[in-house]
Parts: structure tokens; sequence; C-alpha cells
């Protein structure tokens, strides 16, 4: 009953061996993987994935530092072409019935260059109004902008929000559960002190399980996948004190309440 709520299979880093990849989350138990999408091309092939293997499922985002043109996924160092944000959002609503989220969206503060936080703003906001139209949950990725980022959900009506690998301190933790939010826990929290203290101060009705693949692997210099969660689920049932067999099926009970239920 694992599941993944945000990985990247689409990406480089998995062309040559995918169908190991997804035999192994399988054999780990894996049930559920939610590919992300960063921009036009990862959201298509975020799509095709979806509707080459049953166990995947798509989410299509506007990466906040593309959609600016401050850089690529994770590289800040120089300019790109600016994404044109209204096509993508027309494309993503065009799609809603073969996705289950919009994302990853959200705000990065990181550029040593001026992170354009107002234009990444009014970005944000379009994807989160586009989310309120179709109805969809909304997988958020935020760095060094969580203060932001929180203030902007709070004022909106999305309930359905996951909070990636959400690093901001406990207080904003403990804020984003108050107000219903969900925060996925990458595979990084078995040498990441942060998310294991997350783990011990927030309900585990708030929980959810990730890997970010190819990132955040739980080893360093190392690709992450799907499988990797099992150790995750390992780490939370020891911090909760309950079984494995529990903390996966509250996991599972928290996925079908976002992504299910809309």
């Amino acid at each position: 009953m694992i599941i993944d709520v945000h990985s990247h299979l689409q990406f480089p880093n998995f062309e040559k061996d995918l169908n190991e990849v997804i035999e192994r989350a399988k054999q780990a138990g894996v049930i559920f993987i939610l590919c992300s999408g960063v921009d036009h091309d990862t959201n298509i092939k975020a799509l095709e994935l979806s509707k080459k293997y049953n166990i995947i499922k798509a989410s299509l985002g506007i990466y906040p530092l593309d959609a600016v043109g401050l850089g690529h996924y994770d590289d800040t160092s120089h300019q790109t072409d600016i994404m044109d944000v209204e096509e993508e959002l027309k494309f993503i609503e065009k799609n809603k019935d073969n996705i289950i989220a919009i994302g990853e969206i959200g705000l990065d503060y990181s550029p040593k260059v001026d992170p354009k936080a107002e234009e990444q703003k009014e970005v944000f906001w379009k994807c989160i109004k586009l989310a309120e139209k179709i109805k969809k949950p909304i997988v958020v990725h935020t760095r060094k902008a969580e203060k932001d980022c929180i203030e902007i959900l709070e004022s909106s009506k999305l309930k359905n929000v996951v909070l990636h690998c959400f690093t901001g301190n406990m207080k904003l933790v403990k804020k984003a559960e108050e107000l219903g939010f969900y925060l996925s826990i990458p595979s990084i929290i078995t040498r990441l002190k942060h998310f294991q203290e997350v783990i011990e101060r927030v309900s585990l009705s708030n929980i959810l399980t990730e890997t970010d693949a190819p990132y955040l692997s739980s080893i360093p210099n190392q690709r992450s996948e799907p499988a990797d969660i099992k150790e995750t689920i390992k780490i939370i049932a020891k911090i909760k004190n309950i079984t494995e067999e529990e903390t996966e099926k509250i996991i599972f009970s928290n996925y079908q309440k976002i992504f299910l239920k809309n």
C-alpha cells in the first residue's frame, strides 16, 4: 500500500531502465506513483507514462523558476527563455481528465540573482485559480519562500494541498497542518533530521510519502526511485511507535482523501 506522491520518472535519469525501476517499486509494495511535470516537455512525458504504466498517474506543472526565465529544474545559474504560462495553463486544463493533480507549482527564491518574486507569485496564483476551477489537488514546490507560499495558500480556497519536501521552520509546518495541508516526506528523511522532526510533531493524518526521484536519495550521490519509500515507512513507523503496516494504511488513506475524492 506504499505511495509516491511526487516523482519525475520522465526525466533522462530513467531513460535506460524505467521498466526495471517500475518493477522494483512493485516488488517493494508501491501501488501508486505520481509523476509531476515542470514544463511543457515534461508534462507531455508525464501524460505518456501514465498511459503506458497503470501504476503511474500524471500531475502537470509549471516550475516557478522556468515560469520567469530563471533556470531549469535545479539549475539556477543562467537565464532561460520565459515559459508561455498562459499556453501551458490552457494545456493543463485541456488535459484535466487525464491528470489527478496540478504540480509541481509554487515559489522559489533560491537564485542568487533577483528571484522575480512578484512575477512568481502571479504565476502561482494563476495555477491556484486553475486548480480551483477544475477541482484538482496541487503539489507545491517552495524553496526559501515558505512563508509567502503558506500565506498565499491560506488566502486561497484550496484545501487539497501537498507541500512537497517542505523545509520551512516548525512554526510554518504546524501552520500547514492547522490549515489541513499535507506534507510529503522524501526518502532523504534517512539522513535529514528536519523531516524526522516533522514526523515527530505532525499528525500522520497530514503525512504523505514521496521520493522526488531522481533527487533527494537516502544515499548520497545516488539516484532515488519509488522503491526507496519502503525505508521511509520504516523510519516513520519507528518515530510514531506503530507498525509499518499501520503506517502504510494511514498514509494510503490520506492519499485516497486528497487524490480520489475530488
